[in-house]
């Protein structure tokens, strides 16, 4: 759903972030903090070197080169994966840092990309990007809120008890997202038709997931991961399809 010209940058961006993410997700009998800390400095290697025989380090520090991908949002990123390795009691600071890091990041480096370099474009459009994906990520945490507390202890809202996690908690997270939305679709109208299809289906797709969410009881939520069926996604990727031949986004 990118341009041609896209693809490989987006998935050097999207590979480079899935294998921080596995280190501290999936390697539970590994030293966590010694194999992040160990990627952390080859990345930085990598990108000093302009060279990497790891191939997911080496796309991701060319990209880094071409699109003039900000080293703060690099280590804002890898700060957000360590904090998942240490049980966290999130308040509202920490969970700031955790979504900047975690998401609102790697908004900014895809918007670097699909605007190819256009500083005054990435400056209008900054905060919409960080909206849509502090938006995404709240809607993760709502659909995996299960299994982050049973199998990672992680619970990331502030002053949620999972075990008595009530419809109330729940509407105050959807308001928050839902005004996030509504800023990230203005956002999302400005960009390059090169990458506004793309973002717009995502952005369809986590719209529908929310609409679930929203319409499913607290108590559901914390007992079953919801999604959106193979079926739908199709539907939602025809319509966006059509909305963008048509130019209505």
């Amino acid at each position: 759903m990118f341009s041609k010209e896209l693809r490989m940058p987006i998935y050097a961006i999207y590979g480079f972030v899935r294998f921080a993410d596995e280190i501290v997700d999936t390697f539970h009998h590994s030293d966590k903090v010694s194999l992040l800390r160990d990627f952390r400095e080859e990345t930085y290697k990598a990108i000093d070197q302009k060279v990497s025989l790891n191939p997911i380090l080496h796309a991701f520090q060319q990209v880094v080169h071409e699109y003039h991908i900000d080293h703060e949002f690099i280590d804002a990123f890898l700060d957000s994966m360590e904090m998942d390795i240490y049980p966290q009691h999130y308040d509202d600071v920490l969970l700031k840092k955790y979504i900047y890091g975690s998401a609102e990041v790697v908004g900014l480096m895809c918007l670097r990309v699909f605007l190819k370099n256009n500083h005054k474009r990435f400056a209008e459009l900054k905060e919409q990007a960080k909206s849509l994906g502090s938006a995404f990520q709240k809607i993760n945490f709502l659909r995996d809120i299960k299994s982050d507390f049973i199998d990672r202890n992680r619970i990331y809202f502030p002053n949620i008890d999972f075990e008595r996690f009530t419809d109330e908690d729940k509407k105050h997270i959807e308001d928050d997202i839902e005004k996030e939305f509504q800023h990230a679709l203005e956002g999302i109208q400005q960009l390059p038709a090169s990458s506004r299809f793309g973002v717009y289906t995502a952005y369809l797709y986590y719209i529908q997931l929310f609409k679930k969410i929203k319409a499913t009881n607290a108590n559901t939520i914390a007992q079953k991961r919801i999604r959106v069926s193979d079926k739908r996604k199709i539907y939602l990727l025809t319509t966006s399809a059509i909305k963008f031949k048509l130019n209505l986004i």
